[in-house]
């Protein structure tokens, strides 16, 4: 009873949505290992086997974001990347284009916008599907063209198309079927799903270096604490606020009078979480998926895929750029200074010291000088894994877990997972998790 997991499981309604969340989180990782029709299954695993022990770090960083359904070639190889790539597009446009902003704000215009969005992504599967099948043709000429069960190439990539177009599309729907029947985002929890599916693994790879005497073991050990330090800061960096007191004068609604209150907005240090690293990853991957798979017959092409590996300078500099660009526009979109000040007004409330007038102005101020160290830090931590590589001459699948994308996104999943757990609890009259930064437990 004193266990706070056992406690979760005594309230019906978690219960039902966090069995739910698995039972769909299990379907998504048995897709990852199923292979799409054609292919011959022994030939493709010894193929990237060697191309592991080679180190391609295209192939590495598309994997591990796809929680090994690339390398397996399997129905959910492309991830839920497409769909991301789509709903930044769609943030873009309507930003870009009033028709369309005007749209989203009318009711029933959200339905619409997102209806573009899936036809959208649909489109795009569609063409990052198409540099499949021409990377599956690359590899039948490495390996002989027994590679193929189908032989003929055309029927092959219709399949292909389909089969990888409609396993994307159903994760796409397995993510919104999460959010709203089960607990937590559905979108991030499939990503942060297939991270988590590469630890046993990278874990096990490290350990056998160390037995091989391959790596030194106080460098492990070093690392290991840096990786926890890391983890606290991310969290620490998460939770932290900054608070805009807000006081509201007395009114008289109908017959009744309210009296005054005192508030505050919490402005985040930052605002947009993982929405950044996700965003900013998943543009990156666009090109280098198509760069990679379609550039050994061009050479423009297999130049900008060179230029544009994970582990070199140039794509490390874009990543920092589109974190920092991506962090100011998702706060933008979600705490907008206009709308927030708007409401203020007409409730009735001020800011103490600031005038009414120019209550936009010391938002934006607040946000701007807020969101710039939070997009810097996320920035540092996303490039750790590069640092990581170089200073202790880790393994790639180690050093994506040491820092990173894929540490923001482990940790920043699980914060928000474990808020939406505990406004259930508090919702059913339960205490919640936390208290003062560490877990207990209740006779629930």
């Amino acid at each position: 009873m004193a266990n706070p997991l056992i406690g979760i499981f005594r309230v019906k309604e978690l219960r039902e949505r966090i069995i739910f969340t698995v039972f769909l989180l299990l379907i998504f990782r048995l897709g990852a290992v199923l292979p799409i029709p054609g292919i011959n299954a022994q030939l493709l695993t010894a193929y990237f086997k060697a191309q592991q022990n080679s180190g391609n770090a295209i192939v590495d960083y598309l994997d591990f974001f796809a929680g090994g359904a690339f390398s397996n070639f399997s129905v959910f190889m492309l991830g839920i990347m497409p769909y991301i790539s789509m709903s930044i597009i769609m943030q873009l446009l309507i930003i870009v284009f009033p028709s369309l902003k005007k749209l989203s704000q009318e009711e029933g215009g959200k339905k619409k916008i997102q209806s573009y969005q899936r036809m959208g992504t649909v489109a795009v599967c569609i063409v990052q599907s198409l540099a499949v099948t021409q990377y599956a043709k690359s590899i039948a000429r490495n390996v002989g063209s027994e590679f193929f069960t189908i032989q003929n190439f055309m029927f092959f990539s219709i399949i292909a198309v389909l089969t990888v177009t409609t396993g994307t599309m159903f994760l796409m729907w397995m993510g919104e079927q999460i959010t709203k029947r089960g607990i937590g985002n559905g979108i991030s929890l499939l990503i942060f799903a297939g991270i988590v599916a590469r630890l046993p693994q990278a874990i096990w790879e490290l350990g056998q270096q160390v037995w091989r005497g391959e790596q030194n073991p106080v460098f492990v050990a070093v690392v290991f604490v840096m990786f926890i330090v890391v983890v606290a800061l991310v969290v620490f960096e998460q939770q932290g606020q900054r608070k805009i007191p807000v006081n509201y004068a007395k009114r008289i609604v109908g017959r009744r009078m309210y009296g005054a209150q005192n508030t505050y907005i919490p402005f985040k240090i930052n605002p947009s979480g993982v929405i950044p690293v996700i965003f900013a990853s998943s543009i990156l991957a666009f090109p280098i998926q198509i760069a990679s798979m379609v550039g050994e017959n061009v050479a423009w092409v297999r130049s900008i895929s060179q230029a544009l590996a994970p582990r070199g300078p140039l794509y490390n500099i874009l990543h920092i750029i589109l974190i920092i660009f991506f962090a100011y526009f998702y706060t933008q979109v979600s705490l907008n200074p206009i709308e927030i000040a708007k409401n203020i007004r007409e409730n009735g409330g001020s800011i103490p010291g600031i005038r009414t007038d120019r209550i936009e102005e010391y938002l934006t101020k607040i946000l701007n000088r807020i969101v710039l160290p939070g997009s810097l830090y996320l920035a540092v931590i996303a490039v750790l894994p590069t640092l990581i590589q170089y200073l202790f001459n880790f393994p790639y699948s180690i050093s994506m877990l040491m820092g990173g994308t894929s540490l923001l996104i482990m940790v920043g999943v699980d914060l928000d997972t474990m808020s939406q757990v505990e406004s259930l609890l508090k919702m059913h009259y339960h205490e919640g998790l936390t208290r003062k930064g560490r877990l207990r437990g209740r006779n629930l």
